[in-house]
């Protein structure tokens, strides 16, 4: 652990720094991208075909795609940043890492890579950060897979999230005894995970510094009336309507005990006609529990998009 006077001087992670087993689970070059701010983003860029964009959410990057990004480079290409912050991207301690910061770096990085279109993948805060961008410009996006995430404000808080939002010590629990990534690794799926696996999951986030935008993501929860996150997230709740243009595929794991059936039941109240696929057996990290599933049902629906 590094006390924050401490921090600002640490040279960013990058691939080739990745431990070997973590190589052999991710084995991506990546790119990076200056975004106007200064920062670098750091992203995937693999295969050819229909652009497939991908988000993660918090405390993961874009190391939780890996095998959806093995499994459909050959027939489509696939783009996953790392938010700022997070993952092999730049991690600023004086940035804000606002909700409004991430939608706009996934258009910056759009708009560079000249997508005219892409399809969606969405999980955990990658479900506000891709729908704030879809109902912004709802041109640019044909289909969307949603995987255990949430677009819309619900009053539900699990009491392990809100310790780690306490202002008196969430901070160090979050940033200095590692008590959201670490917990995340075995807490978030039915099936443990290997110890390379968690080694990947956790290897950018190994003090002070790098746990920076977990802590900041956690805190930009718009849990009150006055946070300064919630007008956006309101913006892009009512913005969903126009999703009914758009193909929606709705895939949960259903032991999830943060975004839980209540975030599952909305998405379909919200969106009725949309294929579902529900798996009891499955964590938030529906991915690691049914990975193979998840690609069978992810490439199905982009197969049979007619744009």
């Amino acid at each position: 652990m590094l006390p924050p006077e401490d921090v600002t001087h640490l040279e960013p992670i990058r691939a080739e720094a990745l431990p070997g087993d973590v190589r052999q689970l991710y084995p991506f070059d990546g790119r990076l991208y200056l975004l106007t701010n200064g920062h670098c983003l750091h992203y995937l860029d693999e295969g050819a075909g229909p652009p497939v964009l991908m988000l993660h959410g918090n405390p993961t990057w874009s190391f939780y795609y890996r095998d959806l990004v093995l499994g459909l480079r050959d027939h489509f290409r696939c783009i996953v940043p790392d938010h700022l912050g997070c993952g092999l991207s730049d991690k600023p301690q004086d940035f804000s890492y606002r909700l409004e910061d991430h939608i706009r770096h996934v258009e910056e990085l759009v708009e560079h890579l000249q997508l005219e279109r892409v399809h969606l993948v969405v999980h955990d805060w990658g479900g506000a950060i891709g729908m704030g961008f879809a109902t912004r410009q709802p041109e640019r996006v044909a289909r969307i897979t949603v995987l255990n995430t949430a677009a819309f404000l619900l009053p539900h808080l699990p009491k392990r999230i809100a310790l780690c939002r306490n202002p008196y010590f969430g901070k160090w629990l979050v940033r200095g005894l590692n008590g959201f990534a670490g917990p995340a690794t075995f807490m978030t799926t039915v099936k443990p995970l290997s110890r390379s696996v968690k080694r990947g999951y956790l290897y950018p986030y190994r003090n002070w510094h790098d746990r920076v935008a977990v802590h900041r993501f956690v805190m930009d929860i718009p849990v009150e009336a006055d946070h300064p996150t919630r007008p956006d997230l309101k913006r892009i709740e009512q913005g969903l309507e126009f999703m009914g243009r758009n193909d929606l595929q709705i895939l949960w794991g259903g032991q999830d005990w943060c975004f839980d059936d209540n975030f599952y039941a909305e998405w379909k109240r919200r969106f009725p006609q949309a294929p579902t696929q529900y798996w009891e057996d499955a964590g938030h990290y529906v991915l690691e529990d049914k990975g193979p599933e998840v690609l069978e049902h992810v490439e199905a629906f982009l197969r049979g998009w007619r744009g």
